[in-house]
């Protein structure tokens, strides 16, 4: 077991570039995680990094090791999943990642919920705006709004998810209701959107008479926190471009009101991302499939 922590540990390591990174993923302190490289590198009789004062660069035979040491990692993951499955008792770790939104109202709520039909199954849930990487972050399944940029994942579509733009009637009071997307594009309106660090320029897709037009806006607040943007928008303080579930509540509410309902904005993909080596994880699909049917039946009619 202690070699195949060390395995485990190198592999984080070489995925995340960094000893102390790499650690806090295992939440193992930075000197346990050098201790087991070292062990493992003296049973080798092979150097794995390359060390210098500011990096940690693999060797030659350190690349090469990594893609076994995935196999090897897989293979007991998976014949533990299997084993589980069979004696009905699937076991073991699940890292998942899902956007605040949806996460916040959906995911986390139901996290519970499948820890009580699956007791032996631990999850580890991360909640972000921030476009997250599957490798990076050690992640079994990410569910996402919108395109994958990686074209090496596997992705198992949800829905087409409804999107609205909407303000508050105090702002709608205050400034009037944009008549058509022109509004938007000329910056007469206050527009919030959701900026984090590597995020392309943000545009507003909007079905408009002469087709799909992509409306570049602005306004006074950005944030990368989704509900941040809500909360300013039910303060008056512009428009947002939402899902319509994470806004659906307010809306009954009258505490925001539709804008430009002529000119819609176009649906986003709501799907689920995985790695293809872990599509064969019995866990994992029994974690999917359970999040999917909570998040069909969450939708609004």
């Amino acid at each position: 077991m202690a070699y195949l922590e060390n395995i485990r540990t190198f592999v984080r390591v070489y995925e995340l570039g960094s000893m102390s990174a790499a650690a806090r993923d295992q939440r193992i302190s930075a000197a346990v995680a050098s201790a087991r490289i070292a062990a493992l590198e003296e049973h080798l009789d092979i150097r794995l990094f390359q060390r210098t004062t500011r990096k940690l660069n693999p060797t030659e035979q350190g690349a090469l090791f990594y893609h076994s040491a995935l196999r090897i990692i897989e293979a007991v993951d998976e014949a533990e999943a299997e084993i589980g499955q069979v004696t009905r008792s699937p076991r073991g770790t699940l890292h998942i990642a899902a956007p605040l939104g949806l996460g916040q109202r959906i995911i986390a709520p139901a996290v519970p919920e499948f820890k009580a039909l699956y007791p032996l199954i631990n999850i580890r849930l991360r909640l972000s705006d921030r476009r997250l990487d599957l490798a990076t972050e050690g992640l079994d399944a990410m569910f996402f709004l919108g395109v994958p940029e990686d074209s090496s994942l596997r992705i198992r579509k949800i829905a087409d998810c409804e999107r609205i733009l909407c303000a508050a009637p105090a702002y709608i009071a205050r400034n009037g209701l944009p008549e058509t997307s022109d509004s938007l594009a000329s910056g007469a309106h206050d527009c919030l959107n959701l900026r984090y660090v590597g995020a392309p320029e943000f545009q507003w897709p909007l079905r408009t008479p002469d087709g799909v037009r992509r409306i570049s806006v602005s306004g006074p607040f950005e944030s990368d926190h989704g509900d941040a943007l809500t909360q300013w928008a039910l303060n008056g303080h512009g428009i947002i471009l939402k899902p319509r579930f994470e806004v659906h509540d307010h809306l009954e509410a009258g505490r925001l009101v539709p804008v430009l309902e002529s000119e819609p904005p176009v649906p986003i993909q709501m799907a689920c991302l995985y790695p293809h080596k872990r599509r064969q994880d019995p866990k994992a699909r029994l974690l999917i499939e359970f999040m999917i049917e909570r998040i069909l039946g969450a939708m609004p009619g």
